[in-house]
């Protein structure tokens, strides 16, 4: 039987480059699903919601592979913030986070489409901002442009400038994918990680 293939369901240079990381041969491909919270969701429930629909968005291509969906949700008191997009809506998302607890909610998915398995978890990290300035906000925003990240900073770059402290499940999850949890999925679909 041959073996099945892995397809990360996401376009993201950082949930590729997190993936790499496990020296496992994948493949990407976009799941195009509209990414809106619903009415009433929470944060956590969105970002599984999500996760779940990106994997499935792709389980009729890709019909024996395991398919990996990723969403990730920041919270900031009662406000899910998304993905910026444009530098004057990033500039506001740092501006209400400064000196504030963000909650990042980041879910995977695995789905094994030949067996329609599933597994999904949410991982969580408490990111504390630091108390910025308008002008350390600029600053950051114009080397790194954030624009495609939810809350608008990198972790992984310059962006850890930024925080004045962070706990959580999986470092990488803030990046964008949770290894630790997705290396417990693969062993429970006998995938070996090198």
């Amino acid at each position: 039987m041959k073996p099945q293939s892995i397809i990360l369901a996401s376009t993201s240079p950082y949930r590729k480059e997190l993936l790499a990381r496990l020296q496992l041969p994948f493949l990407t491909a976009a799941p195009d699903i509209d990414e809106s919270p619903l009415i009433n969701e929470s944060a956590p429930q969105t970002s599984r919601r999500l996760s779940i629909a990106k994997a499935q968005a792709l389980s009729t291509v890709y019909p024996n592979s395991l398919i990996i969906g990723s969403d990730q949700v920041a919270l900031l008191g009662e406000t899910q913030l998304g993905k910026p997009h444009t530098h004057e809506n990033a500039v506001r998302q740092l501006q209400s986070m400064r000196g504030k607890t963000v909650i990042f909610y980041t879910a995977l998915t695995l789905l094994n489409s030949a067996t329609t398995e599933m597994q999904t978890e949410v991982a969580e990290n408490w990111v504390t901002f630091r108390d910025l300035t308008d002008e350390e906000i600029e600053r950051y925003l114009i080397k790194e442009q954030p624009y495609n990240c939810a809350g608008s900073a990198k972790s992984e770059g310059l962006g850890i400038s930024l925080i004045h402290s962070m706990t959580g499940d999986d470092p990488n999850a803030l990046i964008g994918l949770p290894l630790i949890a997705l290396i417990r999925m693969f062993k429970k679909q006998a995938v070996n990680i090198p």
